[in-house]
Parts: C-alpha cells; sequence; structure tokens
C-alpha cells in the first residue's frame, strides 16, 4: 500500500442511485464521519438533493462531510434528462440504460478524485460500481463494497453459486433445498435473487462478482446479533473481512432526520402524528411496497378492499407504482377513501417510514421486503406481513417468517418481474389479504411474535450502542485502515 503522512483518515463513498442502496449507505457514511473521519460522497444533482437537508444539518453540527456532485450521463444512455435513480424510471424496460449510465460516470469521477485532499485512504463503494476498483487499484487504497442486504440473504446467493444445485433443477415452481445452511430453506428457483434477471442484467452481476475477487472487504447493514449464524458462516467465506455495521437507520435520532431521511416527504408530518396520536397502542397497520412496487392496479385495489375488510385503523402509503393512475382513479370513483377516512390515512408520494414504524400506535407492517424496509421494521420492534415481489425479496421473507419467526406470509409464491404485470393482475386476493392481516394482528400467535419482534428491535439498538457489536465493528475497521495505509 501507498504511504500516507499521518494525517485524519479520509473515505471516499460510492452510494448507487436507488432508494434501498443509497439511504442506507449515506447513513453509514454519517457513521463514518461521527467517528471523526472526513467523508466524501459522490453522487448527482437529482440524488443530492434528497439528503442535502440531513447532511447539512451533520456539516452544521461540525461533521467533515464532503458532497461531490457529478452530471449524470442521462442523454448519453438513452434517459430522459433528470432521470437519476431507478425510481424515476418511466419504464422498467430502462433499467438496463441506467446501469450503463452508472458506467459511464467513472471517467468524470476518476478527474474529480485526482484533486482530492487530503488524499483518500479508502473508498467504500456500493457493490454495484464495479469501476471503483480500478480506481482503488490506481490509488492504492483499499476498496470495501456496502452489499445492500444481509448475510442471510448473501450466504444462500453463495451457496448457490459454488454448487450444481440449479442444475438439475428443470422447472421455475419447482422447490430445492438451498444447500450448506444452519436451517433447512426450501424456495422454488423463480423465487431466487436472480429469477427475474435478464440476460443483460445477469451478465452485469458476473461483473460484479468479478469485482469482488479485487476488493478488500465488506460491509454489511444488519448486526450480528439479528443473524448469528448466518454472519459466522459467512465471514468464513470472506476470510473475516466482513464487518457487520448496522442497522444503519438507527443513526437517525432526530426526529427531522427520520422525516427527511430518503426524499421529500409527500405528507404533513403534523398531521399523520396527530392522527396516529389518537389511535389505540398497536392498532394501526402500516402499508408500504417499496419505492419500485410493480404490482398491477388490480392487485392494489384488492390490498385496499383487504385493508378496508379487516375493521382495522391503516396507513396505507401508495408511491412508484407503475398503474398508480388506476389506483387513483378507483380511490376517487369507489368512494374508497371518503367511506374509511375516519380509520385510514393514505399517503400519495414519500412516508416518513422509520418516524411512522417508531409510533407506539403502529402494530404490523406490511411490506414487501425490501433489506431496508425489513430492517426498519425489525428497529422498530414490529411484526411483519410479507408480500416480496423480486430481487432478495422471497430470502428475506424466508429469514424473518421461518427463522426469526416474527411475520406472516401474505402467500405470494411467484415474483413478479417487471415490464409484465399485465400478465398476473392478481397475485393474492382481498379474502386472502385479510386473512392475513387479522392473523398477524389479533391470531393466536401474535403476541409470541410481537414479542421476539421487541425483542430484536431492543438487540439492535444495543448493537450500534457505545460498545455494541456495530459500533466495534465501525471501530475495528477504521483501524484496520489506518493501519493498512500508514
Amino acid at each position: 500500500m501507498a504511504s500516507h503522512q499521518d494525517h485524519q483518515l479520509h473515505f471516499v463513498f460510492f452510494p448507487l442511485m436507488a432508494s434501498g442502496h443509497m439511504i442506507p449507505l449515506i447513513d453509514i457514511a454519517r457513521l463514518f464521519a461521527q467517528q471523526g473521519i472526513i467523508v466524501t460522497i459522490f453522487t448527482t444533482p437529482q440524488n443530492a438533493a434528497r439528503f442535502q437537508a440531513v447532511l447539512t444539518r451533520d456539516i452544521e453540527s461540525g461533521l467533515q462531510i464532503r458532497i461531490i456532485q457529478v452530471k449524470f450521463p442521462a442523454e448519453e444512455a438513452g434517459l430522459p434528462e433528470g432521470c437519476e435513480n431507478f425510481d424515476m424510471l418511466p419504464s422498467p424496460n430502462l433499467v438496463v440504460n441506467l446501469v450503463a449510465a452508472t458506467t459511464l460516470l467513472h471517467k468524470p469521477v476518476e478527474k474529480f478524485f485526482e484533486e482530492l485532499t487530503p488524499k483518500p485512504n479508502c473508498i467504500i463503494s456500493d457493490k454495484c460500481f464495479t469501476w471503483t476498483t480500478s480506481i482503488a487499484s490506481k490509488y492504492h487504497i483499499p476498496r470495501i463494497s456496502f452489499v445492500g442486504r444481509g448475510c442471510f440473504c448473501d450466504l444462500c446467493v453463495h451457496n448457490l453459486s459454488v454448487s450444481n444445485v440449479l442444475e438439475s433443477v428443470t422447472s421455475d415452481s419447482e422447490y430445492l433445498v438451498l444447500p450448506n445452511l444452519p436451517d433447512r430453506i426450501e424456495m422454488t428457483k423463480a423465487q431466487l435473487p436472480d429469477g427475474t434477471l435478464t440476460a443483460k442484467l445477469r451478465d452485469f452481476r458476473d461483473k460484479m462478482e468479478a469485482a469482488e475477487t479485487e476488493t478488500y472487504g465488506m460491509i454489511m447493514n444488519t448486526f450480528e446479533e439479528l443473524e448469528p449464524a448466518y454472519v459466522q458462516a459467512y465471514k468464513k467465506v470472506t476470510k473475516d473481512k466482513l464487518w457487520c455495521i448496522g442497522p444503519a437507520s438507527l443513526c437517525n435520532k432526530d426526529d427531522l432526520d427520520k422525516a427527511q431521511r430518503g426524499n421529500k416527504v409527500s405528507i404533513d408530518e403534523l398531521h399523520s402524528f396527530k392522527w396516529l396520536d389518537s389511535r389505540a397502542p398497536a392498532s394501526v397497520i402500516y402499508v408500504c411496497l417499496g419505492s419500485m412496487c410493480n404490482l398491477s392496479s388490480e392487485q392494489l385495489i384488492e390490498i385496499g378492499l383487504a385493508l378496508e375488510g379487516s375493521n382495522k385503523p391503516f396507513i396505507w402509503v401508495v408511491r412508484g407504482c407503475n398503474e398508480t393512475q388506476e389506483l387513483e382513479k378507483w380511490i376517487a370513483e369507489s368512494g374508497f377513501e371518503e367511506r374509511n377516512k375516519a380509520r385510514s390515512l393514505v399517503i400519495r408520494g414519500w412516508a416518513p417510514q422509520t418516524l411512522i414504524l417508531s409510533h407506539p400506535a403502529v402494530g404490523g407492517f406490511l411490506t414487501h421486503c425490501g433489506w431496508n424496509s425489513t430492517l426498519e421494521g425489525i428497529c422498530a420492534g414490529l411484526p411483519l406481513l410479507t408480500w416480496p415481489m423480486f430481487g432478495d425479496q422471497f430470502l428475506n421473507e424466508k429469514l424473518v417468517e421461518q427463522i426469526l419467526k416474527i411475520a406472516v406470509r401474505v402467500g405470494v409464491e411467484f415474483p413478479v418481474k417487471w415490464g409484465e404485470e399485465e400478465k398476473i393482475r392478481v397475485v393474492v386476493r382481498k379474502e386472502k389479504v385479510k386473512e392475513a392481516i387479522e392473523k398477524l394482528m389479533d391470531g393466536e400467535e401474535s403476541q409470541g411474535r410481537r414479542e421476539r419482534a421487541r425483542e430484536l428491535g431492543e438487540m439492535a439498538k444495543r448493537a450500534v450502542a457505545e460498545g455494541g457489536s456495530s459500533h466495534l465493528n465501525i471501530k475495528q475497521l477504521i483501524q484496520e485502515i489506518k493501519e493498512l495505509t500508514a
């Protein structure tokens, strides 16, 4: 490694332009800044605007955080001007274009990198930015990759990749036992993370895996107490170059930070909290299916009818759906919102999720099982109702339902591929959704689930507190980089 003068450590962060990747890595950058590290964050103008307010408060408090905005090559990649995030794509067919655009950032970023002072000691990059490997190599500094999912999921994927289990699977609907895990996990081929990838995206995935062979180590937004057997097993895979430093969302102590985390909130927080304050403890079900929800309007209507039929107070976040216009038309014409106004709150757009989940009136969370939402539900000590759609979401469902035993499955068996929503209009009927809501909130086993979820929430808080496992892991990583680049 190149020699550096004895100065304050400088870490450079590269968050991917997708909410599920960007939000936790920005939180992680803030955690490192709180440890006295100089932090530089590379991003694009539209994405910088999403977390500018939170970072400005951090900077004003004395943290050394710098944001470098790089022009996003939308036009060169065949994207509409200003389309700089996966949740801004007008069509799922443009996913490949946005992936291509991220690779075009390499040269302009490298020009900025040359002028950074003090000289960086470490790159912490989203795993998807494969080209940061060459920058790290050029400047003789370690690259740490950020993996936006948990150890259980990553170990499952790794074990499949080094086994020949999938070779004997002839059908997407055929169940297989995932190899060499502490628990017996059965899934269909279609439910696995690569089940919905196109050929071009599989090629990109292969490049990511190749880049990982040149990476010094990885950080993960999880905590050791959540999935201890899987953390230990995955540490062996990574030759102990794995640091679990989450849940990152818990770095947001201030309500304003929680409210402004990720994007501009689409509702008056005061109104939503007055509404929640009027509800009984643990009585409200919160429904949010992620920023890249791709369910059909018919399916969303079924969810709405199930919420109405449950007679439970609910908050329903409607955002990021290709079919939002059809849903809005139904809400207006059917009188749904008017009929349920006494016990419901419909939020259109971005919701202050961590703030809502932490309110004592919320008693359950219907989630798509994206890793961030899953962790945020766990941090809030809430039982989960699971509706996975694609990617790592079916594996995350297995973790919370089968291993942690804090979740109820709605009953989704097949992923919905982006752009193919019309082929599978309704996956789960309203009767099944209503039944699952009732089981989560009032079923015979609901109290046990609630207690286990509450215990995990307390474990999460202890992990990030002074002397906790995640807090110590951050300190250990900083010390290792300091010794490595001395």
